[in-house]
């Protein structure tokens, strides 16, 4: 129970109905304070091209992450705004208040911007203007990216489903309907659209991928199966997103393990335990990826090996890391980007984007960095080394 509040800061904990652990345990009980923050000198120079904000609510735990695509940086805002940016310099291409309590997304596929809600809907707007285009009824919460594929667009929600629409007209196609456990991490993984298949993480510990255009299953495997006593020891959920690389799936999952699956069989490569509740990121050699507990590992992708592990921000409720030329970078509760070297993991240099968590992973494209903060904070970084360095 210590260990599940160790981590409120960026899952809040819920499961089904009522049942909420945060709710058993007085805040006084937390155990394991986050690392405090030493005064450091930046050894890479980290230049911020530009910045905006478009509002947003900190306190709220949604899945909303930046998405560039075509020179556009699309946004969307918990309160209901969906904007699109000039990647270059941040300005406003558009603008559309949906008047919704927007909650996952976006996502980009088949000229449309993706975004689910609070309240059970899957909205669909035109990536060129904003304009509504259709939107799907589901079955709860969207805490996770839609996707769109070969006129399929996809959804998960937070109850376990996974739903395909028509994205021309948002009719439903078929549904993937399993039952979750009682308790559940409050979130999901998004879903993957990898060859003609949709892949997905469950709150049951199960890595599934289907047929996109039919939803009939191809594989199923078994990340991790539940054990213990209590439904707190038995939680496996897989909230971070799927990896695909070069025919492999990898995942982790909340209290279970961290593994490398064949994405055409499902057949599992490797294996190692090590928890997490965000996904994993990788470049040409290894895998990045931070536990539970805000340790910050580099994993060989052939045999699950660590590489380096960096200890120093535990407990600051890390974001997924995403790599950056030769830099590892996190975000954290406080609002804090932090610089990790890509060879032994050293602490490098460290920046802030505003007050508030960065809950969902940085974008990386073209050797910019984008990054939006959950009270609305955006911003664009590059960075160059001194030439001593």
């Amino acid at each position: 129970m210590k260990l599940l509040l160790v981590i409120a800061f960026a899952a809040l904990l819920s499961g089904c109905g009522s049942m909420n652990p945060i709710d058993w345990i007085a805040p006084d009980e937390i155990v394991n304070p986050p690392a405090e923050l030493v005064s450091m000198d930046n050894q890479i120079r980290i230049r911020t091209l530009w910045s905006n904000n478009i509002g947003g609510d900190p306190e709220l735990r949604v899945k909303l992450a930046p998405l560039l695509h075509e020179g556009r940086f699309y946004l969307a805002e918990n309160q209901g705004t969906v904007k699109a940016l000039d990647s270059t310099t941040g300005k406003t291409i558009w603008s559309r208040d949906t008047e919704l309590e927007l909650s996952g997304g976006p996502g980009i596929g088949e000229g449309l911007v993706l975004i689910g809600t609070s309240n059970a809907e899957l909205l669909a707007l035109d990536v060129e203007s904003g304009e509504e285009r259709w939107r799907a009824r589901v079955s709860s919460e969207v805490l996770s990216v839609p996707k769109a594929d070969l006129g399929v667009a996809v959804v998960h929600t937070v109850d376990g489903k996974l739903f395909g629409f028509d994205t021309t007209n948002g009719e439903q196609l078929w549904i993937y309907d399993r039952s979750i456990p009682v308790l559940t991490l409050y979130g999901s993984s998004s879903p993957v659209i990898s060859n003609g298949a949709v892949i997905g993480g469950f709150a049951t510990g199960k890595l599934v991928s289907l047929d996109l255009t039919s939803g009939e299953i191809r594989w199923e495997a078994n990340i991790n199966v539940p054990s213990g006593r209590s439904e707190l020891e038995r939680m496996v959920d897989i909230d971070g997103d799927p990896l695909v690389l070069d025919g492999t799936v990898y995942i982790a999952s909340y209290g279970g393990d961290l593994a490398a699956v064949s994405e055409d069989t499902g057949v599992v490569f490797w294996r190692r335990k090590l928890s997490a509740y965000t996904g994993v990121s990788a470049d040409w050699r290894n895998l990045y990826v931070a536990d539970a507990e805000g340790h910050i590992w580099a994993i060989d992708p052939l045999n699950g090996a660590a590489l380096w592990k960096n200890k120093k921000l535990q407990y600051r409720s890390l974001s997924a890391p995403v790599v950056l030329g030769e830099y590892v970078i996190v975000g954290d509760f406080e609002g804090y980007l932090h610089w990790l070297s890509r060879e032994d993991g050293r602490l490098l240099a460290r920046v802030r984007v505003g007050d508030d968590p960065i809950h969902n992973a940085p974008t990386v494209v073209d050797d910019v960095l984008y990054v939006y903060g959950s009270g609305g904070a955006v911003a664009a970084f590059t960075v160059t080394v001194p030439e001593e360095l």
